[in-house]
């Protein structure tokens, strides 16, 4: 299938999956998770107007500044996930209820639907406008991982909605939301940790690259270092391993190095020979 069709395919799905995340846990506890959902879950309360139409009343302007920013490309993949978003969450409204009302399982479980929408839709080279169209504008700008920029320019919507609630309960539960969207926004976008990457400084890296060779079939890089207290030239070893290997090679430096400085690190994702194509 056509890249540009999955992406579609995936922005409509994750879209679909963010609605579910609302309707069923946010919007009716009152819990406005930032963003422009949170600002129109607020309204809907108040006035009584649809979540999804008011979301694309504040969408426009952000779209306008993301078709310049970001690029048409980006701007039509925007435009349909916040249509999408809309139209999922006015139309599966009424035949949706909410599975509690216990605020705290709300909180968790909201984050955790809506963060997996939003991760598949991000990944999908699109945003579902609002505030996390503003996120993804700093994250192309500035390099910040999307989930942190998302909770940075939402936390003021939470506050907003706190004082508006007159409840500080709400706006703490719907931090704990925040910070579980963001979390699988990231968790979505860069993949769990399946591999442990070794940087190992030794006096011996050539005996060391070469038993890694022989006994794990993993392949090694040397690089050239030199320390900064002792001034000396040395090599340094670099190999990346499964998760069920991390023990294996740690005895494996241990045995031959015992004084080998070793860190290890996750790779939340490799490509490439012995991992993912």
């Amino acid at each position: 299938m056509n890249r540009a069709l999955l992406n579609y395919l995936g922005i409509v799905v994750g879209a679909a999956i963010t609605a579910l995340g609302l309707n069923m846990f946010l919007i009716p506890n009152k819990i406005a998770a930032g963003g422009v959902s949170g600002l129109a879950t607020v309204l809907h309360h108040l006035l009584g107007v649809p979540v999804g139409l008011t979301m694309i009343a504040f969408d426009v302007p952000l779209l306008l500044i993301s078709l310049k920013v970001l690029g048409p490309r980006f701007g039509v993949n925007t435009l349909l996930g916040a249509v999408i978003l809309a139209l999922s969450i006015d139309v599966s409204a009424p035949y949706i209820p909410a599975l509690t009302h216990d605020l705290l399982l709300s909180a968790l479980y909201g984050g955790v639907i809506s963060g997996l929408g939003l991760g598949i839709v991000f990944r999908s080279q699109g945003t579902t406008a609002g505030t996390d169209q503003i996120a993804a504008i700093i994250n192309k700008l500035f390099s910040i991982p999307i989930g942190q920029a998302l909770m940075m320019v939402d936390f003021f919507v939470i506050a907003s909605a706190g004082i508006v609630f007159k409840s500080a309960e709400l706006s703490l539960y719907a931090l704990i939301s925040l910070f579980v969207t963001s979390k699988l926004i990231d968790l979505i976008q860069e993949g769990p940790s399946s591999a442990k990457v070794f940087l190992i400084v030794t006096t011996i890296p050539e005996t060391i690259a070469d038993a890694i060779l022989a006994d794990l079939s993993r392949g090694v890089t040397l690089f050239s270092a030199r320390g900064g207290y002792t001034k000396q030239a040395g090599e340094m070893v670099m190999c990346v391993v499964s998760t069920r290997e991390v023990t294996q090679l740690k005895q494996l430096v241990s045995q031959l190095d015992e004084k080998a400085f070793v860190i290890v690190a996750d790779a939340h994702e490799v490509l490439g020979e012995g991992f993912s194509k």
